[in-house]
């Protein structure tokens, strides 16, 4: 959202306020000062271990009592997490427009990823602008029967924020050796949670292993799920480093500084491509195909061979890395936040009478 605030704020017709829920606290602070932004309003929401009947029921109230004192005419969220389904139906609830930017992401599997496909697709329902990253996302929303006239497609402003940051030369501050090729690794999603996520660590285990030079730099999510398993697998190898998550600067230079990227989250399946980094998708499905049929990106799962044959022809073979390497961004060029921002104008002036 950083783009999109950053460009309404530049509309002298338009008062933004901006509203947090502190999903992810230990890193929204952080982020919020990289990009110049500070929350007019901090919910400070989330709890230790919350189920999600818990955050939504939470969120919804809590949303709904800054609608009711703030009156917006318009309310934006970006994403498909709890807080954005909660949004949308504290908006629709007091009849508030709502608009969703990175509309029409689909794996067509409400199970994965997990809440967020049926998250997004509740949201879709229930907005009234959709902001969609590419002509793939637009073909979803209207084939859900969303009428064509709210569809806008925009590129994603996830390209906005990691070209920016990216110029600004940020510095990750890690202890890696320059003199080896680095693979950044990120694993959170709640459906690989479990069984999944030891396969997944098994690999990064046995890829350790077998590349001595090779060093593996991993961020570790606070959740119970993901950090209990991973520092059990994955402590004291020599050329692993187990690091608590990075503010989106230093994770950026550490895209920058990295070999290729192991994941399963989906701004980095977007970021890396965008920085010539070749992508190993640690899911099952994407919503973004658009990189895979680009051939910047690759769905390896969680199976411990797949995971540690894909990494391997990438180490290996130089003519692989190197078309999987290529520059290739589907998903706009980089002025997303921009354009949202043009079109929110624009739809506020026509429903106050005075578009020109």
């Amino acid at each position: 959202m950083a783009p999109v605030i950053r460009a309404l704020k530049g509309k002298p017709d338009i008062e933004v306020r901006v509203l947090a829920t502190a999903q992810h606290r230990e890193m929204l602070d952080d982020t919020f000062a990289q990009f110049g932004i500070s929350p007019d309003i901090d919910l400070d929401i989330m709890r230790h271990d919350q189920t999600l009947a818990d955050l939504t029921s939470r969120l919804l109230a809590s949303v709904d009592n800054v609608l009711a004192r703030e009156c917006p005419d318009v309310v934006v969220a970006q994403g498909d997490t709890t807080t954005v389904f909660a949004a949308a139906l504290a908006s629709f609830y007091r009849r508030t427009p709502f608009a969703h930017v990175e509309a029409g992401l689909r794996t067509g599997d409400f199970t994965n990823p997990f809440p967020e496909e049926m998250n997004r697709s509740f949201v879709a329902r229930l907005a009234s602008l959709h902001f969609a990253p590419t002509a793939d996302a637009r073909a979803n929303l209207l084939r859900e029967g969303i009428p064509d006239g709210s569809i806008h497609v925009t590129g994603n402003t996830v390209i906005d924020a990691v070209r920016w940051m990216s110029e600004s030369n940020p510095a990750h501050g890690l202890p890696v050796d320059e003199r080896m090729r680095v693979i950044l690794m990120t694993c959170h999603r709640r459906e690989n949670f479990g069984a999944p996520l030891d396969g997944i660590l098994a690999a990064v285990r046995r890829l350790a292993g077998l590349y001595p030079d090779v060093q593996i730099v991993y961020p570790v999510h606070p959740n119970p799920n993901v950090a209990g398993p991973a520092q059990a697998a994955l402590s004291g190898i020599p050329n692993i480093i187990l690091t608590a998550p990075l503010n989106y600067a230093k994770l950026v230079a550490l895209m920058k500084a990295c070999y290729f990227v192991m994941t399963d989250s989906g701004g980095l399946q977007e970021e890396a491509p965008a920085l010539g980094k070749p992508v190993l998708v640690l899911r099952d499905d994407t919503e973004r195909p658009e990189a895979v049929t680009a051939g910047t990106v690759v769905l390896v799962g969680h199976d411990t061979e797949t995971i540690i044959r894909e990494a391997e022809r990438l180490l290996r073979d130089e003519g692989r890395y190197r078309e999987m390497a290529r520059a290739i961004s589907p998903y706009g060029d980089g002025h997303a936040g921009e354009g949202i921002a043009a079109i929110l104008d624009n739809w506020l002036a026509m429903r106050h009478g005075s578009a020109t």
